[in-house]
């Protein structure tokens, strides 16, 4: 179950973008937050949780490489019910920064956010549910009953509130059941409707459709901050795109930037970790950044094409897909693509639990990367 030997066939290939993706974090991190009025360089707080947690995920992401995957067949509706019962925890505890996401534990030195675990274990339990009803996963009953699998974290999550977490299971399932062979006239319809959604969404975003006349009826369905967010003229926006810009080709130079040092951009460390990157290092560090997040992505899917099993396809490219899915979303809402709904860039944004995570998921791709040749 546990086998040291399969450390020998991890792809260092990934490993290395792993690392340098680790280091453009802690880069990103220590040039937002260091503290006004100080003049020498500091290592700060976030900094070194931030390493913290890398520490942390780097042991999981080696415990779990040499974890026989299809073991977790055995302990899938386990994950998902204390996830779900951690989901539900959330309610019975004090709110911080007057959302109820996150969990504040004395022994880890960051706050602990279940959604983040939450959108890992349903790819898990999909693929493993998907495998197991392989012979009749065209019939209506067993998409509306992975559907329930989807929609019980979504609901939770989304009534925290936390939209952008939320929507992100939306095509990572529909993704799967795809793959999984759901039957392909539920798919279209499906797809449809998100196309019809997003759509809409586009439309509000860059101005094509009155945002203020949409209001009215946009705001039965979702709260009006929410809402907020298809402003295409909020500051946090524009913001963002203004740091892009002012980093040129060759940007700034480390701690030298001055929209960003200055305090301009929010959320420099966390949601905005892209532009606050780009105004440092510029077009070119930009470039290198998404080149790192492409192989990445495609190392992941190659992992798809060489499992030995169903199970480890369907779960391979369920990871696949959820690490695509946070990279175009963080990085396409901060050039001005999409709204801000406050999903992370994997393994650059400031934040434990998304960095755990994201190793577990790294992790069980080895798993499955390093059982390539088992029969």
């Amino acid at each position: 179950m546990w086998e040291p030997k399969y450390l020998k066939r991890i792809d260092l290939r990934l490993l290395l973008v792993v690392f340098l993706l680790m280091g453009a974090s802690v880069v990103v991190i220590l040039a937002t937050t260091q503290p006004e009025g100080v003049e020498n360089f500091t290592f700060t707080r976030l900094a070194k949780n931030q390493i913290r947690a890398f520490a942390i995920g780097l042991f999981v992401f080696f415990f779990l490489a040499c974890f026989d995957y299809r073991k977790l067949r055995e302990y899938t509706w386990f994950f998902y019910i204390g996830t779900i019962i951690l989901l539900l925890g959330l309610y019975f505890v004090a709110p911080i920064h007057n959302v109820r996401r996150w969990y504040r534990l004395p022994f880890l030195p960051f706050d602990l956010q279940p959604s983040e675990i939450a959108k890992l274990v349903v790819v898990i339990t999909l693929s493993w549910y998907l495998e197991r009803n392989m012979e009749k996963v065209k019939n209506f009953s067993i998409f509306l009953r992975g559907s329930i699998i989807v929609f019980i974290p979504f609901a939770l999550i989304l009534k925290q509130p936390d939209l952008g977490t939320a929507l992100v299971l939306c095509p990572i399932a529909l993704s799967m059941f795809y793959i999984g062979g759901i039957d392909g006239r539920i798919l279209k319809v499906l797809s449809g409707l998100g196309v019809v959604i997003l759509g809409l969404v586009l439309s509000i975003f860059l101005g094509l459709v009155s945002h203020d006349e949409m209001r009215p009826y946009a705001t039965k369905f979702i709260k009006e901050y929410q809402y907020e967010r298809l402003n295409p003229n909020t500051y946090h926006q524009k913001a963002g795109q203004t740091a892009i810009g002012v980093g040129h080709y060759m940007g700034s130079g480390f701690l030298k930037s001055e929209y960003t040092g200055n305090k301009f951009l929010p959320y420099g460390f966390t949601d905005s970790v892209f532009p606050a990157f780009a105004e440092e290092f510029g077009l070119v560090g930009a470039l290198l950044l998404l080149s790192l997040f492409f192989s990445l992505i495609y190392f992941s899917f190659q992992v798809t094409g060489v499992a030995r099993d169903y199970f480890g396809r369907l779960l391979a490219s369920g990871i696949a897909i959820y690490i695509a899915m946070h990279v175009i979303v963080n990085i396409g809402m901060m050039c001005g693509f999409l709204p801000i709904t406050g999903v992370p860039l994997i393994l650059v944004t400031s934040g434990g639990s998304s960095v755990i995570a994201t190793f577990i998921a790294l992790g069980l791709l080895q798993s499955i990367y390093a059982r390539r040749f088992t029969f």
